[in-house]
């Protein structure tokens, strides 16, 4: 299962994109697919890792920095956010 779709099945996660006015489909973790390719991860049952996350919101781009906790046994992911750095949309 994806990150992406883990951290949505956690209330808290759903509610820091809602303050944010971003939609659930409308965020990426940043190198997703390298962290769940690691050569490491087979002989680990949990990882932590650094990530962004970003979010487009009304308002514009939403970058969320802070730390991935993943149980590959469990199927589980916590996001612990560090800080947030919001790009406003430049209007023309």
């Amino acid at each position: 299962m994806k990150l992406k779709e883990l951290l949505l099945n956690r209330f808290s996660f759903r509610e820091i994109l809602k303050s944010f006015s971003i939609d659930q489909s409308d965020f990426i973790i940043q190198d997703e697919e390298l962290i769940l390719s690691k050569e490491n991860l087979s002989n680990k049952e949990t990882i932590k890792e650094r990530v962004l996350i970003q979010g487009k919101g009304p308002a514009g781009m939403v970058n969320f920095f802070g730390t991935l906790h993943y149980n590959l046994l469990e199927g589980l992911a916590v996001f612990e956010l560090d800080s947030v750095e919001q790009n406003r949309a430049q209007v023309a």
